[in-house]
C-alpha cells in the first residue's frame, strides 16, 4: 500500500492501468488495494450495461468487466487530490465520448460510400436499414490496440458492429451487399491509417421477427442488439418499424430484468474478490474479475 500511496503522491491522480504499471503490480492486486482502502479515492466514469454471455448463469453479466473498468475507466487518487480526480475524470469521459462519436462517424461514412455508389442505391435506401450497435451506442468505445479474432492483426479498440436489415430486396442484391461489406471490412482492417474491425450481419425483416421470439441464446443476443442499436443509415421508416417490433415483443422489459440480475451479481463478485485470500481457487477468482475474451486483450 505504501508504494501505491507514494506513486499517487508524486504523480497525482492516475487511471488504473497507469497506476498498475507505475507500481509494477498485477492488475488484480492493484484493483484490490485501491478498492478496499479508505486511504484511496476512486472515480469510475464508465457506464455499465448488460452483456449476454453463454458461459454465465442466465447469460447475464455487466460490461465492462471489473478488470477493464479498473484499467480503462477508473481514476485513482488520494483524498487531498479530489479536485484533480474530478478534472481527470472529466477529461477521460470526454475522450471516451469522442472515440465513440468518431467510430460512429466512420461507420456512417463507410456505409454511405458503399451504398451511394451502388447502381441500386435508391432501392437500397428505401428497403434497407443500417443499425450501429456495440460499445459505441453507450458512449463506451475504446481505442486501445487489441488483436482481431480471425487474423491476429492489431486493431484500434472497439469494433464497428453494423446490422443491415432488408425488406423485399430483389434476388441477389443481399449477396452484392455482403460482398461490398466484406471488402470494406478487409480495407478497414488492412489500412494502416485506420486498422478498424468491422463486424456486420445482413438479414431480412422476416428473420428479425423470428429472432424476437427470444427463445435461445443466439436469438437473445440478436434481440438485445436490435433493442440497443442506433440508426446509422438507410430507411428511417424501416428502422422505426424494427424498434416497434422490438417493443411489441417485450424485449426492453426482458433486458431490464436481466440487467438487474447482472447488477446484483457484480456486487457479489466484487465482495468475493475483496474477501478472497490465497486459499481461493485462482481460476474461479479470475472468472469474476474478467471475461475469457478479455484475457488476451490489451486495454
Amino acid at each position: 500500500m505504501d508504494n501505491v500511496i507514494s506513486v499517487l503522491e508524486s504523480r497525482g491522480p492516475l487511471i488504473g492501468k497507469e497506476l498498475a504499471l507505475a507500481c509494477r503490480m498485477d492488475t488484480f492486486n492493484a484493483w484490490k488495494k485501491c478498492t478496499g482502502s479508505e486511504l484511496i479515492l476512486t472515480r469510475i466514469v464508465s457506464k455499465r450495461y448488460l452483456r449476454l454471455d453463454a458461459k454465465v448463469e442466465d447469460f447475464a453479466r455487466l460490461s465492462p468487466s471489473i478488470m477493464r473498468e479498473f484499467l480503462n475507466y477508473t481514476v485513482v487518487g488520494l483524498p487531498d487530490q479530489a479536485g484533480k480526480i474530478n478534472e481527470r475524470a472529466k477529461i477521460l469521459t470526454s475522450e471516451i465520448t469522442s472515440i465513440s462519436r468518431k467510430k460512429i462517424e466512420l461507420a456512417r461514412e463507410s456505409v454511405g460510400r458503399l451504398i451511394d455508389n451502388h447502381k441500386e442505391r435508391d432501392l437500397i435506401h428505401k428497403n434497407t436499414c443500417f443499425i450501429i450497435a456495440g460499445d459505441v451506442v453507450f458512449n463506451m468505445a475504446h481505442s486501445e490496440p487489441r488483436p482481431e479474432s480471425s487474423t491476429g492483426e492489431l486493431v484500434k479498440g472497439s469494433d464497428l458492429d453494423i446490422i443491415c436489415v432488408t425488406e423485399n430486396l430483389p434476388p441477389g442484391l443481399d449477396d452484392e451487399l455482403d460482398d461490398l461489406f466484406y471488402r470494406e471490412k478487409y480495407n478497414l482492417l488492412m489500412n494502416p491509417a485506420q486498422k478498424e474491425e468491422l463486424d456486420y450481419v445482413i438479414k431480412d425483416l422476416s428473420l428479425v421477427s423470428e429472432q424476437l421470439q427470444f427463445n435461445d441464446f443466439k436469438k437473445m443476443v440478436a434481440s438485445k442488439i436490435l433493442a440497443e442499436g442506433l440508426y446509422l443509415y438507410g430507411s428511417r421508416s424501416l428502422f422505426a418499424r424494427i424498434k416497434k417490433m422490438v417493443e411489441t415483443a417485450g424485449i426492453p422489459g426482458i433486458i431490464r430484468s436481466l440487467e438487474i440480475k447482472a447488477v446484483r451479481d457484480r456486487v457479489l463478485a466484487e465482495q468475493s474478490l475483496l474477501e478472497a485470500d490465497e486459499k481461493w481457487n485462482k481460476s474461479a477468482l479470475m472468472a469474476l474479475f474478467y471475461t475469457t475474451e478479455e484475457k488476451e486483450e490489451i486495454f
